[in-house]
């Protein structure tokens, strides 16, 4: 094995510390640098995950030239900006989803990645969890038969939360689709690509934020019926029916150790659990392409990414979620 990976995080949230937790499994990588607005934090971050470095600042983590690899875990909005900023100073770029607030920004996000000759990928870790990707095997085969149906939902109730927090504050990109709703999203896309018709409507908090979005995506042969909201729970299960026989995806569907397939009136559950919480799986993908000098993972490559806000800006224009930031 070559030297082991060196990883750098910006942006030291919930989401950070669950992907630092995984890094801990992976044996060739090492977390080198981690960074905040808040030096204190950073310490904080920095003693409990064991790295020899807490910036007060980006820049000082991407002027380090001890890191590799940059995980972007801040704020949606933010994202296209410290992604290319990374990439600009030669680092490769683990972007946390949603990628970017629009197409256009995840198009300059892409040409970045091109210019600077550096890897860049969404992280979009569902796509790797052992799971999903058997699942994907067994529609692809034909298992079920055509697909005919698709049914899947994200949702938790943050009504309750400050309008000020991150989840349902326009100016933060808040609300429940590009939180939430865009695993649905990927996985109808992911088993039956872009669709031909989108229909979406969406209810809104008081102070603007999109708080509940159903979506209806029209293929050719095959619908799918997605939901995410802050409004409500569910049981967060998802479900791909074809004309021979169903996959039920156990819930928290997007973060999965099993399903059951059902054909021919025989039911089999096939149990797949991740390593970790599951963040390993998009790691070890990101150590192959870097050791193989790719710009982009062949499992979710950058079309892959911009095929899929580009789906969330046709939900947005169809149901009216726009942000005051946005011209």
């Amino acid at each position: 094995m070559d030297r082991k990976i060196k990883w750098g995080i910006i942006g030291l949230g919930k989401i950070a510390k669950l992907f630092a937790e995984d890094l801990r499994l992976v044996q060739d990588a090492e977390l080198v640098a981690v960074a905040s607005t808040n030096r204190e934090r950073a310490k904080s971050f920095a003693r409990e995950f064991g790295s020899p470095q807490a910036y007060g600042s980006y820049q000082e983590l991407f002027n380090d030239a001890n890191v590799d690899v940059v995980y972007v875990a801040t704020l949606h909005h933010t994202h296209c900006q410290f992604s290319i900023t990374a990439m600009n100073h030669k680092k490769h770029v683990l972007c946390e989803k949603p990628i970017a607030i629009n197409a256009a920004e995840a198009r300059q996000m892409v040409d970045a990645s091109q210019r600077n000759k550096v890897f860049f990928m969404e992280a979009f870790w569902s796509r790797f969890n052992p799971s999903i990707v058997k699942i994907k095997e067994l529609v692809s085969e034909g298992k079920i038969g055509k697909p005919r149906y698709i049914n899947a939902e994200f949702t938790f109730y943050k009504l309750d939360d400050d309008p000020q927090s991150r989840l349902l504050n326009v100016d933060l990109a808040g609300g429940s689709l590009l939180d939430m709703g865009v695993y649905p999203v990927f996985l109808s896309y992911f088993l039956l690509g872009k669709p031909r018709e989108i229909l979406a409507r969406s209810q809104f908090h008081g102070n603007g934020a999109e708080i509940q979005t159903s979506m209806l995506f029209q293929y050719e042969n095959a619908q799918s019926v997605l939901y995410s909201g802050f409004a409500n729970n569910t049981d967060m299960k998802a479900k791909i029916c074809g004309e021979k026989g169903e996959i039920y995806i156990s819930p928290i569907w997007h973060e999965t150790q099993g399903f059951e397939l059902v054909t021919n009136g025989t039911r089999q559950f096939h149990e797949l659990p991740t390593k970790g919480k599951g963040f390993t799986h998009e790691v070890a993908e990101v150590h192959e392409c870097i050791r193989t000098k790719k710009l982009e993972s062949t499992k979710w490559s950058h079309q892959n990414s911009l095929d899929l806000i580009g789906i969330v800006d046709r939900i947005r224009l169809n149901s009216g979620i726009t942000f005051p930031f946005e011209v």
